[in-house]
């Protein structure tokens, strides 16, 4: 996917290709058994890509409901998705509480303390609360420890909300398939606590898209949260979706500003940690860390510049990034520098980058910051 026209004007952006959201949602929904549900997680800006614009473009593609992290960003959505479900995955302090009810969001419940500060913003503002209830099979964050969650299941149904969902999070399920299996373990005994009539009407969800593979005919799961595939990102191996290979979305590009000639000896950039050992064209791309290229991409990430790949010499700034175009002599002032994805017949992946920058593909793409101009296509070509 080449740099688009419609950023002409911009020093550094990313372009999200939004028919292919379409794509990757409809192969993700196609190999998904019929019964399960489809969430979609649009927290951080849906991953950096744009809220408003994504989940506008998830609604359409049909997936069932939203996660988001917070009230604030479910606020947003509910701005986009007027009638959506949306739920709130991490805690909800008791001063939000009022304002997720309003906004008709499903409440995540991680404790009995949370429950039952819950219970008295029902009591004082009259509205119904929908909740999930997280249980804690043993990543050690969010979620009520499975060996109290009993109690919480308990107080939900004695307090009269709408129980609409219990989920757990695997810490480990691109990797450990053991220990996943242990979490999965876990979880499953405790759905046995719940009350057959009552769990029947629950969304039973665990899985993300690093291990999708809850999905027997004789498991009780009917949801699955779908964050890093339907940006384009591939799962891991042991996913229940490993077969589909999703295509890229989003693509990082900025443009030359300054070309020139520099001696053998100079050293380069802050704190001198690159000396040049030949006389040097390097281009200065207007895109560094205060942009989404982090520091630890200094002297070990490469840019391409007219399809070829030109190495970054030096440390990372916050505004300016220092490459190598000698082999590519013709470059000039407004050329485009791909920081992620295609150019030419080359491209640089997500996995490559955080290769290069110490990182996670979900910190690459949520790193990204505002002042990064996002540019939509919405062509299907």
């Amino acid at each position: 996917m080449s740099a688009s026209s419609n950023a002409s004007a911009a020093r550094a952006w990313v372009e999200i290709d939004l028919p292919a959201i379409d794509r990757n949602v409809g192969r993700i929904k196609q190999a998904l058994p019929p019964h399960v549900r489809y969430v979609a997680v649009v927290k951080a800006n849906a991953y950096g890509h744009g809220m408003p614009e994504v989940a506008t473009r998830l609604l359409q593609a049909g997936v069932d409901c939203f996660a988001v992290a917070n009230v604030a960003e479910a606020a947003n959505l509910r701005e986009v998705g007027h009638d959506a479900d949306i739920l709130l995955l991490s805690p909800t302090l008791p001063s939000e509480l009022p304002r997720a009810l309003a906004l008709g969001l499903d409440i995540t419940l991680n404790s009995l303390a949370e429950a039952q500060a819950l219970a008295a913003a029902v009591a004082k503002s009259g509205l119904k609360a929908k909740v999930h209830v997280k249980v804690d099979t043993g990543m050690g964050r969010a979620g009520v420890w499975h060996e109290q969650a009993a109690e919480l299941f308990a107080f939900v149904q004695a307090a009269g909300f709408e129980w609409r969902g219990v989920f757990t999070h695997f810490s480990d399920a691109d990797s450990d398939a053991a220990y996943t299996t242990n979490q999965r373990a876990i979880f499953l005994k405790l759905l046995e606590r719940i009350p057959a009539a009552v769990r029947s009407g629950l969304m039973i969800h665990a899985d993300n898209s690093a291990g999708l593979e809850s999905f027997s005919a004789s498991a009780p799961f009917n949801a699955v949260r779908v964050g890093l595939m339907q940006y384009g990102l591939p799962p891991s191996s042991g996913s229940f979706l490993a077969s589909l290979r999703p295509e890229p979305v989003l693509s990082f590009h900025a443009r030359v500003v300054l070309v020139k000639d520099l001696p053998a000896g100079t050293a380069v950039s802050y704190n001198r940690t690159k000396t040049l050992s030949r006389p040097t064209r390097v281009a200065i791309v207007a895109v560094g860390y205060g942009d989404g290229v982090p520091t630890a991409a200094s002297n070990r990430g490469s840019f391409l510049v007219r399809g070829q790949r030109c190495p970054i010499l030096g440390r990372v700034t916050m505004d300016q990034t220092i490459v190598d175009v000698t082999e590519v002599p013709s470059v000039v002032v407004g050329d485009i520098a791909t920081i992620l994805g295609a150019q030419g017949a080359d491209r640089i992946t997500v996995a490559e980058f955080c290769a290069w920058s110490d990182c996670i593909p979900w910190e690459a793409l949520c790193t990204l910051t505002q002042r990064v101009q996002r540019v939509y296509r919405t062509d299907r070509t």
